[in-house]
């Protein structure tokens, strides 16, 4: 018999103002995906999927190649190409590893979790989603001043923007917070569009370029002649500065977390099922492979181009060419009208990119907090969490001054550490699954992937102060919202087996169930002879009365909530209900709740005081899910249940 907790409702405490009413509209009680049992999105085919994470991905070409050719000058076609081998020969395995293993969308971070189990694992998943809000912030942030010098920078406006970049920035970011305040769906369609066209556009660029360059060898000499004079014609020691220099070309990595993360939008094959999606899994495979394929060929051509093209100053801080090499070349070569066809679809794809990263990040509290007890109830709403979120990328934008070369780095840290971790996650589950070649391979990519990252937080510290921030106030909020929350039921539902059943219909017959809470220690005859003894002769319970032993054993007390399942067992004539929970106060209260209503009659639950620190005992119960059980059981009853003549009854004694 299973039956769904169902606990008396509260009075109705909906906000009074219409301010508060519509901020809160839209309140979430269920997470979305495959753990909430809903039905999954609409899928669409992989390439229109790709689009989508393709405005992400592939935007980073706006920006990419003229940060490509500051960092590392002459050079920058080949550390690209060493970016171009890491992402083939990298993060493209990794994640389709990922994609096998995390099928519903969970990503790595999910791969982790559930390597890492109690409490450093929900540590360790807070302060990966400090990442990720690095990531998703600077993406808002970094596409929207990008967004703005393709503004400033257009001829037809630079002289009414120049000077305003900050301003400018600011106001592209609050639309982009108004639209999701408004209520905001991704439009697959629109993505298809603006990467079609976008890429179409860069393709025109970079084409136009390479026939520059074919007509005039000079500039292939040029640059050879630059190579000679800064590293002597030596080609082991130009890959060696390449090796040193292309971590601070990782933005162009970005995007495989986000691949992955919408697989349960990627149409499957028709004989797919829930447990074995292999047609999705492997027309993901093919999204990532297409993305970092076109990826891949875009970035080595747009850096060849702008690095011989490009007169080096123009890259500076000032140039014009700065954060918008591409566009430099349309502009310049292509003329004024085509020029700003070009910063048109940039600045759509730029500002495209910030609202899936908004739309990201508002799908990770649901994700994962919830299910940790670690997110206060209004965070379900998603108008409050946009406004928090536009407000950090303010004051993100106003530290960095709007200026892409700054926030460069920590964009990129935030990429490198998800990138890191997939790539621990996908080492020690091959480890786990005994394939030691595929574990040694992945476990040398890991570490390519951690000296990637060492070297740019070295290089550019801010993404890891900037992740310490969000860390620090993710952990905060969370172990708050958890201790706040932690006298709730957290119990999903209550199933009980044929003998737990039976049982309990043959101790309530005619009359209330009465439990005698046991701590288990023998677990033999004489220790249920002896407390039944005990607890009568304390209680004065009738020796006609039937009672049932009931023990809670802790699974996990890290999680907050999950099912309570019961089963019934019988020692030497004593029948026991032994049930699994994150918390036993919180458990035991569940049930008597499931018992009041599904034998209509008030259950009495016995036990024993605990003698010694009230203190110690509660950061006990909060660590542990144990602790002085009798108080707490009775206060999680008093918030479950606000009418005290419906309360199941607690006795405590000595």
């Amino acid at each position: 018999m299973a039956q769904t907790l169902a606990p008396r409702p509260r009075p109705d405490r909906r906000p009074a103002g219409p301010l508060l009413r519509w901020l809160l509209a839209g309140h979430t009680r269920e997470v979305a995906g495959p753990e909430a049992g809903e039905a999954t999105p609409r899928p669409h085919p992989w390439w229109r999927v790709m689009c989508l994470t393709g405005v992400d991905y592939f935007s980073t070409l706006g920006y990419q190649p003229g940060i490509a050719a500051l960092a590392a000058g002459a050079l920058s076609p080949l550390a690209t190409l060493i970016l171009v081998l890491l992402t083939l020969l990298g993060a493209l395995p990794i994640y389709g590893r990922v994609a096998r293993e995390s099928p519903h969308g969970e990503g790595s971070i999910a791969m982790l979790e559930r390597l890492l189990r109690w409490w450093q694992g929900k540590l360790f998943v807070l302060a990966l989603l400090g990442f990720v809000a690095t990531d998703f912030i600077i993406t808002i942030t970094l596409s929207a001043a990008d967004a703005t010098a393709h503004l400033v920078e257009n001829p037809y406006l630079h002289d009414r923007l120049h000077g305003h970049e900050v301003a400018v920035t600011l106001a592209l970011i609050a639309l982009l917070g108004a639209v999701f305040l408004k209520g905001f769906s991704e439009a697959i369609g629109l993505a298809v569009a603006l990467v079609a066209a976008y890429l179409l556009l860069n393709a025109v660029v970079i084409g136009d370029g390479l026939a520059r360059i074919a007509a005039r060898p000079q500039a292939v000499d040029d640059w050879r002649a630059a190579l000679v004079t800064q590293h002597h014609g030596n080609p082991l020691m130009m890959l060696g500065v390449a090796l040193l220099l292309f971590p601070k070309l990782a933005l162009g990595l970005s995007g495989f977390e986000t691949g992955v993360a919408v697989m349960p939008l990627v149409r499957g094959d028709a004989t797919d099922t829930e447990e074995r999606p292999e047609g999705r899994v492997r027309n993901t495979r093919r999204l990532l492979l297409a993305a970092a394929t076109i990826m891949s060929v875009f970035l080595l051509s747009s850096s060849l181009v702008t690095t011989l093209l490009i007169p080096h100053a123009e890259f500076e801080p000032g140039g014009r060419a700065n954060g918008r090499a591409l566009a430099y070349l349309a502009h310049r070569d292509l003329g004024e009208a085509f020029g700003t066809l070009y910063d048109l679809a940039t600045i759509l794809i730029l500002w495209f990119a910030g609202a899936s990263a908004m739309a990201g990040l508002i799908n990770i509290v649901p994700r994962y907090l919830p299910r940790f007890g670690m997110a206060p109830e209004w965070a379900r709403a998603a108008r409050p969490l946009v406004l928090i979120y536009t407000a950090v990328a303010f004051v993100i934008t106003l530290i960095f001054r709007a200026d892409v070369d700054a926030q460069g780095g920590a964009y990129a840290t935030g990429v490198l550490v998800l990138m890191t971790s997939a790539a621990v996650a996908v080492t020690l589950s091959a480890w786990r699954r005994r394939a030691r070649a595929a574990g040694a391979a992945y476990a040398a990519i890991a570490l390519v992937f951690a000296y990637t990252t060492a070297a740019n937080v070295v290089e550019r510290p801010d993404g890891v102060r900037i992740a310490a921030c969000f860390i620090a106030a993710i952990v905060a909020v969370s172990l708050a919202s958890r201790l706040w929350r932690t006298l709730e039921l957290r119990v999903d539902r209550v199933e009980l087996d044929e003998a737990a059943r039976r049982y309990i219909e043959g101790a309530g017959h005619g009359g209330e169930v009465h439990l005698i809470a046991n701590h288990p220690d023998e677990r033999d005859f004489a220790e249920y002879e002896r407390k039944e003894r005990e607890t009568r002769e304390d209680f004065l319970i009738p020796p006609e009365q039937a009672v049932l032993f009931l023990e809670v054993y802790v699974r996990d007390p890290s999680d907050f909530s999950g099912v309570l399942a019961v089963r019934g067992v019988e020692v030497g004539g004593h029948r026991v209900l032994r049930a699994e929970a994150t918390a036993i106060p919180n458990a035991i209260a569940a049930l008597l709740l499931y018992l009041r209503d599904a034998t209509g009659s008030r259950p009495h639950a016995y036990f024993n005081w605990t003698e010694g620190n009230p203190l110690l005992y509660l950061i006990r119960y909060v660590l542990s899910g144990r602790g002085d059980i009798a108080p707490v059981t009775r206060e999680v009853l008093r918030q479950a249940e606000p009418e005290a003549g419906r309360r199941p009854a607690i006795h405590a004694g000595i």
